[in-house]
């Protein structure tokens, strides 16, 4: 039995935002959408009928789950990082420069002993990100 692992964000409320953006931003296609009241047994709050319940998005080669979901408006993203690797500087700092938007950045993209280009964010929505170069081969 092979087992993985992947990233589940919650937005609490702002993930088809975060979707939006990330297909703007970085190419993020959606694979899978479903919303609460998609659902026959959906125990979504009144309002939250439309949240999205799941979503599966791809980003590269990775796919990552995506929810709103208690809708709190807050969402954490405490002690976890997604770790965006580009093919070359030259879309590391294409890659950066997209998610900096209403970003907070942390370690500004710079030359590192381990790659050409090596930054760290935390986008609008909350999400840590480093973002990094592949090293030259």
């Amino acid at each position: 039995m092979s087992q993985s692992i992947r990233p589940y964000l919650s937005f609490e409320g702002r993930a088809e935002e975060a979707i939006e953006f990330y297909k703007r931003q970085l190419g993020a296609q959606v694979n899978l959408l479903i919303r609460n009241n998609d659902v026959e047994e959906s125990r979504a709050a009144p309002g939250n009928e439309n949240k999205v319940l799941h979503a599966d998005v791809s980003i590269g080669d990775t796919t990552i789950g995506i929810s709103d979901g208690f809708c709190s408006g807050a969402p954490k993203f405490e002690g976890v990082s997604l770790a965006l690797t580009c093919a070359d500087k030259a879309k590391t700092e294409k890659a950066f420069a997209a998610l900096s938007d209403g970003a907070q950045v942390h370690q500004p993209l710079t030359e590192t002993f381990f790659s050409p280009a090596f930054g760290m964010l935390v986008d609008k929505f909350g999400v840590s990100w480093m973002v990094t170069s592949a090293p030259a081969a």
